[in-house]
């Protein structure tokens, strides 16, 4: 484990990657994807050749922005299918640069602990006070840009419901996920409540590889909170 100034210059490396704008579209591409990514897909949506594209993947993989792996197209199978293809992910690696190194982190992470050190449970509802009132204040009309503000990649399903497609506080929620989902579902109502919208749309539907948190279609509310009732009792 290195020191805060190693990290730094690791991540400024990394990020130095993003600088280019062809890496830049690419990446953007591969992170709003919830699938692994073929060359062939990204070059069509970067609007590169698939020899360009595989050139610039690669070397996003290196700096550890994405993760690699191997499969074949769907439906293709057998003999004469032919070698697994490379396919692209996003990594759930968090880059942050501070000069002089700052390591808000570890300060986190020592809050949260003071949260679960508290029998009564007011330091809890406390944290929530102000994760409403801080979605309130960063808040406004267009749903999808405050949550974008806060550091969500909101995605709209078929069906009209909103997807958080990752934890803004994902390193500390690996050690205090409760907490963590906890203080995400009420800066989300906050969120919505600033907005004129009603804060039960969003609900604790917690799954591998998204926020805990889903903000459910107006017209779905009450339907959705009694469906997810059980994931309520559990906090």
């Amino acid at each position: 484990m290195g020191t805060n100034e190693d990290r730094d210059r690791d991540a400024i490396s990394e990020l130095s990657s993003l600088d280019d704008p062809v890496r830049r579209r690419l990446y953007d591409y591969v992170r709003t994807c919830d699938e692994a990514v073929s060359r062939e897909d990204a070059a069509k949506a970067a609007g590169i050749s698939r020899t360009l594209a595989a050139y610039h993947l690669d070397k996003l993989a290196e700096a550890g922005l994405l993760t690699v792996g191997y499969a074949r197209a769907a439906g293709r199978g057998g003999p004469g299918a032919g070698r697994p293809a490379k396919r692209y992910t996003r990594t759930d690696q968090e880059l942050s640069v501070s000069v002089p190194p700052r390591d808000y982190g570890l300060l986190a992470g020592v809050l949260a602990e003071a949260v679960a050190a508290d029998g009564s449970g007011a330091v809890r509802e406390a944290v929530a006070a102000a994760a409403r009132a801080a979605g309130r204040s960063a808040g406004g009309e267009d749903l999808t840009s405050a949550l974008r503000g806060c550091g969500y990649e909101p995605a709209t399903t078929a069906e009209g419901s909103i997807d958080l497609r990752n934890c803004p506080f994902h390193r500390l929620a690996r050690e205090h996920t409760e907490l963590v989902c906890w203080l995400n579902l009420h800066l989300v109502r906050g969120v919505l409540e600033a907005g004129g919208q009603q804060p039960g749309r969003a609900v604790l539907a917690p799954r591998p590889g998204r926020c805990c948190v889903v903000v459910d279609p107006p017209e779905q509310e009450s339907e959705a909170a009694a469906a997810r009732q059980p994931h309520r009792d559990a906090r």
